[in-house]
């Protein structure tokens, strides 16, 4: 299971929503434990509706202030703007991260996006339950 903090879960959607019609894509990071406690928006330097490729030098930016903050990535987070919120063929290929938490908030209804959280653990998908404050999503 995955907690995110409600104003979290805002910022996720505006920032999904601010990157239409091209996806948007993000960093989670938290204490342990699969709680979030900080977003970190990113720049989709793929500018595509179909897929999204993190800069590596903002990456590396983010990854050197959560060192500075003491916690580590829990999440990595993308939208997609037209299909379903599950990993793509793509997405389950390159989830170099088996510890980390795989978001998906659909835009295909603007007006009610959906997010779920996958694991992705050698190239195996797994729904995990997402918890936005103390509610479950």
């Amino acid at each position: 299971m995955i907690t995110i903090p409600r104003d979290i879960y805002d910022a996720m959607i505006r920032h999904a929503l601010g990157g239409y019609p091209n996806e948007a894509c993000g960093i989670l990071a938290g204490g342990g434990e699969g709680v979030v406690s900080e977003f970190f928006p990113m720049r989709n330097v793929d500018e595509s509706s179909i897929s999204y490729f993190m800069d590596p030098k903002e990456q590396l930016r983010v990854f050197k202030k959560m060192r500075e903050m003491r916690v580590e990535m829990t999440g990595i987070f993308h939208s997609h703007v037209a299909s379903e919120a599950a990993p793509s063929q793509k997405d389950v290929r390159l989830a170099f991260y088996p510890e980390a938490s795989y978001l998906i908030v659909s835009l295909a209804d603007r007006k009610k996006p959906l997010l779920r959280s996958f694991k992705i653990q050698n190239e195996s998908v797994s729904e995990e339950e997402i918890r936005i404050g103390s509610n479950p999503c």
